[in-house]
């Protein structure tokens, strides 16, 4: 998924430096306060030296990212179809627009708006795009407009830009959004012959806007777009479906009912696919995979085999434009007909509807939002008369830019082999993502456990804290697994219950209804398993073990490294190892994302909302939040990105004394404009001095008569909750692969019958790396750890956080020589695995 997804889901690189320079403090401290802040922080001559040393080697690059837009304007426009997760790009656009020196402008109603001109195209300010980012919907406003599709419309249009120096043009929203973009550019030198032809515009002012650059962003729930694995809206409808569903299964199980839910998606299958994963559905129908003959049968014995194995309950999901192989549709209520004529079950429809496009945007859209609203920034700034109109998308967690008509036009082959019955095509030109997730649903849903046995005995365990998602690994693992012909079995309380020989086999019902459970149904512990080596050998020679899968945070990896070294003095230790990085705090090495990062990061942002609302509401008022994370300050940052937080403190990159007078007086300008609230987060373990008490007394000190200060520790409600759906997916994609790839480590590993796996290869992490999933050798990755904090020496979104400072107004460098740089889909398409 997200495809996160993380995710959600994620890209393009940026400048690490953090630390403003422009502000001149002249907030005074008490006199026990200065000596209390130079007796425990003094610094060296050096490290100001290196400071110093710094921030003249940025100074070019500052000068010239806060000055590009010097002479420029930006409109940025809504249309088509709403998405949550559209404000944040709007808010990205403005506020990067602005610290670039350019005017920007809404264009308010979409084309409509466009082509009216008046009112309707107004410039906007740093304080109007405020409390926007937690908004569903678009603020700007959407219409459909048949004036632009016509040139009379166009030429209106482009008038209005034109009287306005406007000669970039940002434009969010579907494919037919984006293609009348297109032909609007395409006609633009003609438009300005005919305006200056009838005197609405001067020769001085055609040449003036001589041509116009055009980005797009992709804003659409369905996910329908190729060349991007993720659109904005479609994690926020994901998370919508899933609460519904959730909600609905409980209900099921109670009457034993089975429910038919249909989800939108006329022509893409992405919502419907993913819920049907995220949920563990009985059976899904997309348009571009339509059932093959005499599916009515298989679906009813594939209903009557789950009801068999004790199950209360079945969920058919549908998407709205379903078809059979000969293009008829499949309706949800002649699903119910006949599930209700075939098997009598007591059966109901549910038609989700437009709640899909409401709601808070998720913190996935909200990041993905305002990246892709500073991408397109810098492509129109960066822009030409010779670079073609582009869209800026996600693969992977990387920005991209993609030639505009290029996606349109496969997006629209798409339609057209599925018109004309090439779905095996149609599924293809969907990307790698798309069919990964097809892949996974048809083995677990549509392949029944052979009744021949490999002879192989896989175990399954969680290791380190609990992070929601995990149990939907282990439901994918597990139900794989059997579907391999092994013998499963399920390991308690980690590698503690593992030397205690906590073992039994699991079948498929055991791990029934797991994907959307929280915590860990296996029980974890943090124990390590030096210390066991003995006892672990035996059980794994009492049980016969072959494989382990095991999933978890840090613990899991250093863990897994302790293994590897007793294989030298236990032989029964050798067997093949494959960890699943599952953790809130996003901080195992050989890997982007960890399963439980994404639940924790919406969870630490849904209470930013309500905390900065409470702000909004008091006025003149800052708040401190603590989030987990240990040493890492991965949650931190993002939360802080998707919340819309003034700060955020984090280990990775230090910060001084100087540091927090610089956010104490940033907030106290703050104050003095009509947005009269703070929120500032830290990471826990961010600095042992600062401390979140410390920053807490700093800034009421400080701040006193100008604001007040009030301070919340998350803590472990982080590790709560009913996983995302991002998790949910990750979690069951990641453990399928792992499976995969445990079973063909096996039989390489196979000599005479027995197992012996002492190479590097054999004991691997399984991770996303930027467009890719791809197995590391443990070993290789001890190179890339920090084992003292815990955390990978190199962390990609660290080039995020210059973002955070810019949306947060602080005068800062972007480090542009890292930016995306246009590619072409045909060669995206290709090239690596794809992302979740």
């Amino acid at each position: 998924m997200q495809e996160s997804t993380h995710l959600l889901v994620m890209w393009a690189p940026l400048g690490l430096s953090v630390v403003g320079s422009g502000f001149f403090i002249s907030v005074s401290l008490t006199f026990a306060a200065v000596i209390f802040f130079f007796t425990l922080y003094s610094f060296s001559e050096e490290k100001e030296e290196q400071t110093a040393r710094r921030m003249a080697q940025t100074a070019i690059r500052h000068e010239h990212t806060t000055s590009m837009g010097v002479g420029k304007a930006i409109a940025v426009l809504t249309s088509g179809g709403d998405a949550q997760g559209m404000n944040a790009a709007v808010r990205a656009v403005v506020r990067v627009g602005i610290y670039t020196g350019a005017r920007v402008f809404f264009v308010h109603e979409g084309y409509q708006g466009l082509v009216d001109g008046g009112d309707h195209i107004r410039e906007a300010t740093w304080e109007s795009v405020s409390m926007m980012l937690q908004l569903g919907g678009t603020v700007i406003g959407s219409a459909r407009c048949m004036d632009f599709r016509k040139r009379e419309g166009r030429l209106k249009a482009a008038c209005n830009l034109v009287k306005r120096g406007i000669t970039n043009l940002c434009v969010i929203g579907g494919d037919g959004s984006l293609t009348g973009a297109d032909t609007f550019r395409a006609e633009w030198s003609g438009l300005l012959q005919d305006l200056v032809k009838s005197g609405a515009i001067t020769p001085e002012e055609a040449n003036r806007s001589s041509y116009l650059n055009i980005v797009g962003m992709v804003g659409s729930i369905d996910n329908d777009f190729c060349g991007t694995d993720m659109t904005i809206g479609t994690d926020s409808a994901l998370h919508r479906i899933m609460e519904i569903v959730d909600a609905i299964t409980t209900t099921a199980q109670s009457h034993q009912r089975t429910f038919v839910l249909e989800v939108m998606g006329r022509h893409c299958g992405y919502l419907a696919l993913v819920t049907a994963l995220a949920s563990g559905a009985d059976w899904v129908f997309i348009p571009e995979s339509p059932p093959e003959e005499g599916w009515e049968d298989h679906l009813c014995r594939r209903l009557t085999e789950t009801r068999n194995r004790g199950s209360r309950l079945n969920i058919i999901i549908v998407a709205e434009g379903a078809i059979d192989r000969q293009g008829k549709p499949i309706s949800s209520e002649d699903i119910k007909n006949l599930v209700v004529k075939r098997l009598g079950f007591d059966t109901r429809v549910t038609i989700l509807g437009h709640v899909q496009r409401g709601g808070t945007p998720s913190a996935f859209d909200r990041i993905l939002g305002s990246r892709m609203g500073v991408e397109a920034v810098m492509a129109l700034l960066e822009g030409t008369p010779d670079t073609p109109a582009c869209v800026v998308s996600l693969s992977g967690n990387q920005a991209i830019r993609l030639p505009l008509m290029e996606c349109v036009q496969v997006t629209k082959d798409v339609t057209t082999a599925m018109n004309e019955g090439r779905f095996d095509e149609a599924l293809k030109l969907r990307g790698r993502s798309f069919q990964n997730n097809w892949n996974v649903y048809k083995i677990l849903a549509h392949i029944r456990p052979p009744s021949t046995k490999s002879g192989y005995n896989l175990a399954v365990l969680n290791v380190g804290a609990p992070a929601a998602g995990m149990n939907a690994a282990v439901r994918s693992t597990v139900r794989i697994g059997l579907i391999h012909g092994h013998r499963m079995l399920a390991v308690h309380d980690g590698f503690e219950g593992l030397a205690e020989g906590k073992v039994e086999e699991i079948g498929w019902g055991g791990v029934g209804g797991w994907t959307g459970r929280g915590g860990s149904s296996l029980g974890t512990k943090r124990t390590l398993p030096k210390k066991y080596f003995e006892e672990i050998s035996n059980t794994i020679a009492t049980f016969n073990i072959h494989g382990l899968i095991i999933i978890g945070g840090f613990e899991a990896f250093t863990g897994s490294l302790e293994l590897i070294e007793g294989r030298s003095k236990f032989e029964e230790l050798c067997v093949p190892i494959c960890v699943i990085p599952a953790t809130v705090s996003n901080n195992v090495p050989g890997s982007d994302f960890s399963i439980g990062a994404d639940t924790a990061l919406n969870t630490i942002t849904s209470t930013c909302d309500r905390i900065k609302q409470s702000a909004a509401g008091t006025k003149r008022r800052v708040f401190i939040i603590e989030t987990m994370g240990g040493y890492c300050g991965y949650l931190a940052t993002m939360a802080g990105l998707a919340a819309g937080a003034d700060a955020a403190y984090i280990y990775e990159d230090p910060f001084t004394i100087h540091d927090l007078e610089i956010n104490v007086e940033h907030l106290t300008e703050k104050m003095k404009t009509t947005v009269k609230r703070g929120l500032v987060l830290r990471n826990e373990k961010c600095n042992e001095n600062y401390t979140t008490d410390f920053i807490y007394n700093l800034y009421s000190e400080e701040g006193k008569g100008i604001f007040d200060t009030r301070k919340n520790v998350l803590g472990h409600m982080q590790q709560g909750g009913s996983p995302t759906p991002f998790d949910r997916n990750f979690g069951t994609k990641m453990g399928a692969k792992a499976v995969a790839w445990m079973t063909g480590k096996i039989k390489e590993c196979s000599r005479h019958g027995r197992i012996f796996a002492n190479t590097a290869d054999s004991a691997c992490l399984l991770g996303m790396r930027r467009r890719a999933l791809v197995f590391q050798p443990l070993a290789e990755l001890k190179e890339q750890t920090d084992f003292e904090h815990r955390i990978p020496k190199t962390q990609w979104w660290l080039k995020l956080r210059p973002i955070l400072k810019i949306l947060a107004k602080y005068k800062i460098e972007l480090d542009t020589s890292e930016t995306a740089h246009l590619e072409h889909i045909t060669r995206k398409r290709v090239s690596g695995e794809g992302s979740l």
